[in-house]
């Protein structure tokens, strides 16, 4: 039991819920943590509730029932989305950052934990009330993006891989056409990976064509599953017609001029 001053059981309360979000804590864990009565509890709830709001870093959630409690909400207000967004495109317009084939480079982007947190937490603001049971990405370059809405969302992370290994047991494998490539690639994923009837949510780095999503809602049917969403950090703008339509792109690469050293890239007025 610890014995703070209410500053710092505030403090304690706000770095307990926002370490662990979407995770559900009841009064009773406060209280018999820092010993004190749950009306003192309640009190410094509402100051860190308070709080949050004021810095549009989420909310506090009540829930109720016998088996109910409080837990943090990652959300972000529309206008930090915007301004999260706009900032990717400034970084994402370098013209260092072309690529032949009129690609850009995003490692650098993506593979940054500041970054992909805040790219997570736009995706968890979206998908927060999907009823979402597992995050499911393809190896390699998503993992970290799908790990962090993964992790704020409060549920499983699973990851798609192009080989087989020995410890996976038992697989279901499927072949697509990747639209980054079109080329024929495969799809594994561990029968023990995905309990049945379950609701996914397929977080990627990029789409072309809208391949790599497809696949993965082939593969979910095999495992009587369905993917109730589909959210990718920057889509190209052609071809304006992806092989799935239910997607939900933060960023649009309209164009690459090689020659000039001009990327337009917007975010996405649909968001």
């Amino acid at each position: 039991m610890l014995k703070l001053h209410k500053s710092q059981r505030i403090a304690a309360i706000l770095k307990i819920l926002t370490d662990s979000p979407s995770k559900v804590f009841t009064l009773g864990h406060f209280t018999e943590m820092f010993g004190v009565a749950k009306s003192t509890i309640s009190e410094d709830i509402d100051t860190v509730r308070d709080l949050l709001l004021k810095t549009d870093q989420g909310y506090i959630d009540t829930i109720p029932g016998a088996s109910g409690g409080i837990r943090y909400v990652p959300v972000l207000s529309q206008a930090k989305i915007s301004k999260l967004l706009n900032k990717l495109c400034i970084e994402l317009s370098e013209k260092e950052r072309i690529l032949s084939g009129g690609f850009i480079y995003m490692l650098d982007i993506i593979y940054n934990p500041e970054k992909a947190d805040e790219i997570g937490r736009i995706f968890a603001s979206y998908f927060f009330n999907k009823n979402i049971d597992y995050v499911i990405t393809v190896e390699t370059k998503g993992i970290l993006l799908a790990f962090s809405t993964a992790k704020l969302l409060n549920i499983p992370l699973v990851i798609v891989r192009h080989y087989s290994e020995a410890a996976d047991g038992a697989s279901v494998n499927i072949n697509y056409i990747s639209g980054t490539s079109s080329r024929l690639q495969t799809m594994i994923l561990p029968l023990k990976a995905l309990k049945r009837n379950s609701r996914l949510l397929f977080i990627d780095d990029f789409m072309k064509g809208g391949g790599t999503a497809k696949g993965i809602k082939e593969l979910a049917k095999q495992f009587e599953c369905t993917v109730e969403g589909i959210g990718v950090l920057v889509s190209t703008s052609e071809p304006s017609a992806k092989l799935v339509d239910d997607y939900i792109s933060l960023l649009t690469l309209k164009s690459v001029e090689e020659r000039n050293g001009i990327i337009n890239i917007v975010p996405n007025a649909n968001y």
